[in-house]
């Protein structure tokens, strides 16, 4: 009589080689992998990891200028570094554990050191070229999904020394992915802010940095929105920046470890953050609430440790409480420098300390007259919760999926109740979340915090983001509008938008916000049927379905059926991102859109429209 067990012998024992393990659990080398539609999304950490080695090579001394381009889905990094050693060309990108990164005297603080990242990008290409020129000869290898497709080829050159990598990301794995632009600029800036000197050439545009952080706080904040100048701190392995702003709300970080962009922060932003409370205090002799020192604050921070622990292969979290070396742990080595730099800083500059005291009191009596009203809220909220028929919530949230990051928690916002149900219905119940709002929501702009306390729409938005006291504990990945597209849901995506640029663009700043894209036009015969989110994609439908087939035209979410629509948030999701400009002021922003100079927008529109229909009669 069987007990119904598996059975379990040598036989279910296997060992992966390199490629198989990569390919099979890509998420352990690469986080998630998405479409390309988030910052964070694995065609960009690909991409990441060729660079990073290329700015070994300028930290090291070799190199200045690193060229990039990507056409389509190929991607070309050329650096001018010292080049791999020629006979070692196959041997860094295609074995685990092999590379000049664990010999600290030849790369001292770099960012790739456990030896796995072109290794990966190799393994997760269908076309994958290393090439390595140096001492007049040239090494190159060509390898798809890892595997070599010919022998090493050694050649006399002339070309300058240095390395080549040419990829293209497996179809297979990266689905329906394109890369944005936006997010490739955006990565190659904190390079150069991080690399004063170096200047990085992309599909033929120039970027370059001099002044470091403070360049990259100066395209993140317009100067009309500065409290007061930048201040700029710099040391050996630190380096500062940081100002206030006159209308943000929330405070706003960018942290970097080695030259990685630590996007989840770890122990050197919680350090700076609190160095920066204690010198403060500590200047003025009062024991002002740290909240009111921090709120709107913009700053950035830039250290660099002797082989730093990060909390994941894509080094988004810093984990080291080491510098290494004779230096003191990461926590007294900020406070250290905050306290002495800071503090001689606004000595020397009584003006920006006048400034920055009367901001302080100010969000302190703001803080005051919030606190009763914030209390009522509070436990209206936790009232509605019980009965909430607004949130219908998923099981796992942001700071469980900080653990997986091929795991993309969602909050869905959807208008009405019919549209609501049709993605309840159909949601992933355990990753997918659902927000459902009563009409339009209100015109947030030039309202003041109160309003988010006041109005419960937007307070039960704001706790079930998590995001009243700070970013760190907000519970979705992906917050994705998903209003009709018609007039009434531009109009409500438009609002939304003002509500989280007023009172939350750190959500915006940091890639969380986003618009669902759904069908307008389904076509089907008999056998297939095509959702065409174009009026392009229907006709080129209607050519490839043969005659007469059946077409449909979407006008509200509450039209395409619970079956449908799981196709359309699920595997194959289209999703466009809500980016700001750098250097746009926020303020300017909402007050031509949100604002009363209807003439202006008027006249706005009415010449883009002329832009519209000229394309269309040509």
């Amino acid at each position: 009589m069987k007990d119904g067990t598996t059975q379990y012998t040598e036989d279910n024992i296997r060992s992966l080689d390199w490629k198989e393990h990569i390919r099979m659990r890509p998420g352990m080398y690469i986080g998630k992998l998405g479409d390309g539609s988030s910052a964070d999304d694995g065609i960009y950490i690909l991409l990441k990891e060729v660079i990073d080695n290329s700015i070994d090579e300028f930290v090291m001394g070799a190199g200045k200028t690193i060229e990039v381009s990507i056409q389509g889905e190929r991607v070309i990094v050329r650096d001018y570094g010292r080049g791999i050693p020629l006979g070692k060309v196959v041997d860094v990108v295609s074995k685990m554990n092999t590379g000049g990164k664990y010999d600290t005297k030849a790369f001292k603080k770099s960012v790739g050191l456990n030896g796995v990242g072109t290794k990966a990008v190799n393994a997760l290409s269908n076309y994958f070229r290393v090439e390595s020129s140096r001492d007049g000869q040239s090494a190159s290898a060509e390898f798809e999904r890892g595997e070599l497709t010919g022998k090493e080829f050694l050649e006399e050159t002339s070309r300058r020394k240095g390395t080549k990598i040419t990829f293209i990301p497996d179809a297979d794995i990266f689905k329906n992915f394109k890369f944005r632009n936006e997010y490739v600029v955006r990565m190659l800036k904190y390079y150069c802010y991080l690399n004063p000197g170096l200047t990085i050439i992309f599909n033929g545009e120039k970027y370059h940095s001099e002044d470091g952080l403070k360049d990259l706080l100066s395209e993140n904040i317009a100067e009309s929105d500065r409290l007061y100048p930048i201040i700029h701190l710099k040391a050996d392995d630190i380096e500062v920046a940081l100002t206030h702003s006159r209308t943000q709300y929330s405070e706003e970080y960018h942290s970097f470890a080695n030259g990685q962009n630590t996007t989840q922060g770890g122990t050197h932003q919680a350090a700076f953050r609190e160095a920066v409370v204690k010198t403060i205090r500590e200047f003025y002799g009062k024991n002002y609430e740290a909240s009111d020192i921090r709120k709107s604050i913009v700053g950035a921070i830039a250290i660099k440790v002797m082989e730093p622990v990060f909390e994941s292969q894509t080094k988004t979290k810093l984990g080291s409480t080491e510098m290494g070396g004779e230096l003191p742990t990461v926590r007294t080595f900020i406070n250290d420098f905050i306290k002495t730099k800071l503090d001689n800083y606004l000595h020397k500059n009584a003006p920006v300390a006048e400034s920055l005291q009367k901001k302080i009191i100010q969000a302190e009596r703001e803080r005051k007259e919030l606190s009763g009203i914030r209390k009522l809220a509070r436990d209206r909220a936790k009232k509605a919760s019980l009965h909430n028929k607004k949130l219908r919530d998923c099981r796992v949230h942001l700071g469980d999926t900080k653990k997986d990051n091929n795991l993309d928690s969602t909050l869905f916002i959807t208008e009405g109740d019919s549209a609501s149900g049709s993605i309840t219905k159909s949601r992933n119940v355990n990753t997918q979340a659902v927000f459902s709002l009563r009409g339009k929501p209100l015109n947030s702009y030039n309202m003041t915090k109160k309003i988010v306390y006041e109005n419960e729409e937007f307070n039960l938005l704001q706790a079930a983001l998590n995001i009243e006291d700070s970013m760190e504990d907000l519970r979705y990945n992906k917050i994705v509008i998903a209003t009709d597209a018609d007039v009434d849901g531009m109009h409500i995506r438009l609002l939304l938008i003002t509500f989280f640029l007023q009172f939350f663009p750190e959500l915006i700043k940091k890639g969380h916000l986003y618009i669902l894209q759904t069908p307008l036009f389904r076509v089907r015969n008999k056998k297939e049927t095509r959702y065409c989110y174009t009026p392009e994609e229907r006709e080129r439908a209607l050519a490839q379905l043969g005659k007469n087939p059946e077409i449909t035209r979407f006008k509200g979410l509450g039209e395409i059926s619970p079956d449908e629509f799981k196709h359309f948030i699920g595997e194959d999701m289209r999703l466009d991102p809500i980016m700001l400009e750098e250097g746009m002021s926020i303020d300017d922003l909402l007050k031509f859109y949100m604002g009363k100079n209807t003439p202006d927008r008027q006249e706005f529109i009415i010449e883009n429209l002329k832009v519209e229909l000229d394309v269309v009669e040509e």
